[in-house]
Parts: C-alpha cells; structure tokens; sequence
C-alpha cells in the first residue's frame, strides 16, 4: 500500500510547521520563511510502560560517564576540556573552510586514543576520504567508513556497532523516509539530526555533525537544530589568511568564551599555541602613528593583537565610519565618547579602523586600543611599538577594570613588551613582573600617559 502524503509548509527559521503557506511565521515572527514540504504518514511509536522509570537524582551513576580528549590542545580547549559519552556536536563553517580536514584530523586523534570511530561520508565517496587521509599522513587504523545518507541505515550501524564515536558528514546529504523531499530541506535536516542524536546518546555515543552555514553566516537548516546538539562549533577564517578559528557558541560542558586557533598547512591544520605572534606584525620595526598593541582574551587565553586606524578629514558630507574586526557600533560609540569627553572634533573626519589579521574581537577591553589608535592617527603621533593598552572606556570616560589583568601582563612580559597600560582598579595586588605597569582612571590621563 502507497504512503499517504501530507503538504505542510516549515519556517526555514524556526522549524514551526504551518498547515497552509502565509506570509509570516506565527512561532518566530519572520517574514517569507517558509518552505512546502511532504510529510508521510508515520507509524505511531510503541512505548513499553514498563522502560521508563523515574529515578531521583541521588540514584544517578556517574561512574562510568568519563570523557576522554583527542590531544589535540586547541580542539579539546573548545570542547571544555574533553568530549563526555552522548555528546552531540553542531561543527558549522563555509564551504571549502576546512571542516572535513579538522573533523577527520580530530577523528584519527581519537581513535588513537583507544576510540572506535564511525565516518559517514554523504559528500565524498571512501576513495576520495582515503586520498585526503594520505595527503594529512592519517593511518585511519580505528576509522570506519560508510558512504550513506539514509538516516535509518545510519541508526542501525550506530546501535549494532560497537563505536565511541560517530561522524556525519554532512549532515545537510541525510534524508529520512518520514519526509518525501530532497536533503538538505528544514524538515530533512531536523528529523535527521533528531534520530541520530536520540540513537547516540541512547548507546553512550558521542556524534559529530558537520553542517554548512548560510550567505549571512548562520548554520543552516532551522534554528531547532542548534537546540538539538550539546555543543555549537563555529569554524571560520578568511580565505586570504592561513589562519582558522574554532569558536562555540553554544556549550553545555564548558564555556563559550574558548578559542582554538589554527593554521592551514599542505599537512593540514596545525594548533598554533602562541596566537599573539600570529596577529602582531614585527615588532623591531619604527613605530607608525594609528597603530597600537592590546591585549584582548578569549576565554582563558590572552591574546595580544595590533589595532589600526586612519583618520582623515571627510570628503562628503557624512563622514564614512569603516570597521574591520569590531562591532561599527561600538566604534561609533567610542567616537562619540571622544568628541564629547576629550573635546576632538570626530564629526568633521572619516575613521576606518581594523584589528590586523582580520581578528574578529568583541571584547570590551579594548577600548583603549581603539581610541588610543584614532588619537594617534589624528595627530600623526607614533604610539611606543613596545606599549601595549588594556581598558574598557565608560560613557562618562572612565577607565572601567578589566578581567584576568595578571594574565595580560605574563603574556605581553613574555613576547618582549617593556610597558603595559591597564586601569587603576586593576593594580592591587598585581605582580608585573619584568614589565612596568601603568594605572590610568580616566580617558584623559591615559592619552596624557599613552601621548
């Protein structure tokens, strides 16, 4: 007997399912979001009455529930330390940005530390993985293969294989029998990654799904996917650059604060454990006016990165505010505090600012490095190239303190910095070490210091 279909219409967005198409989405509120799919009728499940049994909290074992990490120190970083058994992972970047590459790499780590994998490859047939596996010089001893994209078949190697770890890729090639659509549309990717996620965590096993991102950089498929998985990885980088970025946005074991940093080489990606001699330029070299050294973390790590800025008397009537690296909000406000607080005439010129290396920072912290760097610009005046700023600057142009300054101050003592700039409140009971430290309260004794 032929399945009965149903026509529903899903937000692209949210996931919500509309009987009939309208303009607006009733769950998210967004507009022209939603996409026909064909449902086909479902079976209903059979529960045994007897399999659920509500435990206290007391009773729950966490004797076998250990995690284990792959030694790769900038994967396991993000990961919040180690990878628990059932966790379930969103990897997201671009295409052509390395996904395959890392999760291959970290996949060979971990089954070398004694963790059976399974590899479903939906994109690229086993010969072609074999390939890239030879090229990273990967043994794959421990890595299973298997070139399908039926999400039932997927569940059934999960549940009869005696695997650790399972790794989709990608998660956008998986289809289910319970939508009669193509792969790769919202109702596909939901009901797909819900089976393998719910398979998994129902064996101890923990899944990678690779995902794609849209032209505005969210993960593709509806947002419920996000709210599925444990941890969200954004991979990411500039294609001009050798450099990429693992970020969680999204993390039930550890923060969300961690970056991994990564450089692409003809061997694959390469951890960089020292990210601060990446995004600094020559420090030998004479110091440039606009141009300037602040400290930023990114969760536990200090990073020290070289802000730049040009200043230059406006061309038309509104003046251009260009930002590279931070938020142009955040620069306009800055700019206001300048105008108002130090008295600089920033309406009559245009300001382009950018974090060197094509760093993505939203730290307030360095707030002073911005504005030290458009001061210096607009009066042609060179910063001393040894200094580094560290500082979230107030409305009313205060010096507001800082997190983690002791670190701040280990990392630039340790690449050859000879001053640091932080705020007052954040001396006490600081040890500086070989590098000497400046405590400034307000905007204006920092540029009399800084100048």
């Amino acid at each position: 007997m032929d399945k009965k279909f149903k026509t529903v219409f899903v937000c692209t967005q949210c996931g919500a399912i509309h009987p009939r198409w309208q303009g607006q989405c009733r769950e998210c509120a967004a507009w022209n979001c939603l996409a026909e799919e064909r449902l086909a009728g479902r079976t209903p499940r059979k529960t045994d009455k007897n399999s659920y049994r509500p435990i206290s909290l007391e009773e729950v074992s966490l004797e076998k529930y250990h995690g284990f990490t792959c030694g790769i120190a900038e994967f396991d970083r993000v990961l919040g330390g180690s990878l628990l058994p059932g966790c379930s992972v969103l990897l997201a970047g671009e295409p052509g940005i390395g996904k395959s590459t890392l999760i291959l790499q970290a996949a060979e780590a971990y089954s070398r530390q004694g963790v059976k994998v399974l590899y479903v490859t939906g994109e690229e047939s086993p010969s072609q993985l074999k390939t890239r596996a030879g090229r990273l010089n990967l043994s794959g001893k421990d890595i299973f293969l298997i070139n399908a994209t039926a999400a039932e078949e997927i569940v059934a190697q999960i549940e009869n294989g005696n695997f650790g770890m399972v790794v989709v890729d990608s998660i956008q090639t998986i289809s289910c029998g319970y939508f009669d659509s193509p792969p790769g549309t919202v109702g596909q990717i939901r009901e797909s990654a819900a089976r393998l996620i719910e398979a998994a965590r129902k064996n101890d096993i923990s899944i990678f799904l690779v995902g794609h991102v849209t032209k505005e950089g969210l993960v593709a498929g509806p947002k419920v996917l996000e709210h599925l998985v444990d941890v969200v990885l954004q991979f990411e980088g500039d294609h001009q650059h050798l450099y990429r970025l693992l970020r969680p946005s999204k993390n039930r074991f550890g923060s969300t604060f961690e970056l991994g940093v990564f450089e692409m080489s003809s061997a694959g990606l390469i951890p960089v454990d020292n990210p601060s001699s990446l995004f600094l330029s020559d420090t030998g070299r004479p110091a440039r006016s606009g141009s300037v050294v602040a400290a930023s973390c990114e969760g536990n790590r200090p990073i020290l990165v070289e802000i730049q800025a040009l200043v230059s008397s406006a061309s038309y009537g509104t003046p251009q505010r260009v930002a590279g690296g931070i938020d142009n909000k955040r620069l306009a406000l800055l700019l206001a505090i300048l105008e108002k607080r130090i008295g600089l005439p920033m309406g009559q010129n245009d300001v382009f600012v950018s974090v060197a290396g094509g760093l993505k920072l939203s730290e307030p912290a360095i707030d002073l490095g911005i504005i030290a760097a458009i001061v210096s610009s607009l009066r042609d005046i060179p910063i001393d190239h040894l200094t580094v700023l560290a500082g979230e600057v107030g409305l009313s142009g205060e010096v507001r303190p800082i997190s983690m300054a002791d670190r701040r101050i280990s990392e630039a003592a340790k690449l050859g910095f000879r001053k640091i700039v932080l705020p007052e409140s954040n001396l006490k009971g600081l040890n500086s070490g070989n590098i000497s430290v400046e405590g400034i309260a307000n905007l204006e004794k920092a540029l009399e210091i800084i100048f």
